[in-house]
């Protein structure tokens, strides 16, 4: 992958990315702009969107002994603990300090890497809801890896969707980030639309390392399906899923009938997609589950000659990068 070609910053307009399409009935490429995407919608399509928001959930503090840490924010777990990443050695209860007065015990070092911590303000156990609080304040916004830059003022619009509403997501559902409001009201206009959430946990970017897919441990992330939503998925509509994360609360739905809880759904060439019929996504990593995704809909050659034009093409790849619709 061309590191020249991973996106730093978004499209101006945003809705001015490259949009690559691929018909798959045809077997045909289109290259176009992403405002011209309801063009290439079938009109009795019904789309979902995840409207999760992503919170800032990178911190920076210290340990007793001074020693500087960066703390990312993963997901809640139960009794108002938390899992996060930590960058920076920590012993097992050892405790980090943050400004405002708010500082992390650390309860558990996990072998993948996580660990759970339980925060405190003046020797007080910190609550969801007022942690997210704090976060508005002291925290920035958790930008991936790749684009190796410290967040900006302008981040805090850019890497969130136009209808973010429900706190949790520890990264964005880039799919979502082309849209501009002129076109999003335009297709809500003409197309059936609803939300789900899937609230996006930093395990979105672990590789897959095993050998066999099949053998991957799978991250868990928090979902719900609106009523909207479930009526949509028991109906005999096309879905378009905007994103992986939209893809993947619609499959568990599918699979389960749950409409909240966590998923672990890891779709892949072996375990197609049952109901959403198309994909609007971004250019992802390779090695990915979110690359193996796009498998899952087209096989493991299309995905690579398709990668291999656009690389060819000089699409912008990740998060602020370009798109793709499969049809």
């Amino acid at each position: 992958m061309p590191e020249y070609l991973i996106a730093k910053f978004p499209s101006n307009p945003k809705d001015h990315s490259k949009l690559l399409v691929y018909d798959r009935k045809k077997d045909f490429i289109t290259h176009t702009k992403f405002y011209n995407i309801e063009s290439f919608l079938p009109k009795d399509l019904a789309i979902i969107l995840n409207d999760t928001k992503v919170i800032k959930a990178r911190i920076f503090g210290q340990k007793s002994s001074g020693g500087k840490i960066e703390l990312l924010l993963n997901s809640p777990l139960q009794d108002n603990r938390f899992s996060a990443y930590i960058k920076g050695r920590v012993k097992k209860d050892s405790t980090i300090f943050f400004q405002k007065g708010l500082c992390a015990k650390v309860e558990e070092l996990k072998d993948d890497g996580l660990r759970v911590v339980s925060f405190f303000l003046d020797e007080n156990r910190v609550k969801i809801d007022k942690l997210y609080s704090l976060l508005e304040e002291i925290g920035h916004t958790p930008l991936p890896p790749y684009i190796n830059r410290s967040d900006n003022e302008e981040d805090i619009v850019n890497y969130q969707t136009l209808f973010a509403s429900k706190e949790g997501a520890v990264a964005a559902p880039t799919a979502s980030l082309h849209f501009t409001k002129e076109l999003l009201d335009s297709i809500k206009s003409k197309f059936q639309t609803s939300f789900i959430t899937l609230h996006v946990g930093a395990g979105t970017f672990k590789p897959v390392e095993a050998n066999n897919i099949n053998d991957h441990v799978m991250h868990f992330e928090r979902f719900e399906i609106s009523q909207t939503s479930k009526d949509i998925i028991s109906s005999n509509k096309p879905i378009l899923a905007v994103g992986t994360t939209a893809t993947r609360a619609v499959e568990h739905y599918t699979r389960t009938g749950k409409m909240q809880g966590s998923s672990n759904l890891f779709l892949h060439p072996q375990n197609p997609p049952q109901r959403v019929s198309h994909l609007l996504t971004n250019f992802h990593l390779p090695c990915s589950t979110l690359i193996m995704l796009v498998a899952s809909f087209i096989g493991v050659e299309k995905t690579l000659e398709i990668y291999h034009e656009a690389i060819s093409k000089e699409y912008r790849f990740y998060s602020y990068g370009d798109a793709m619709l499969i049809l």
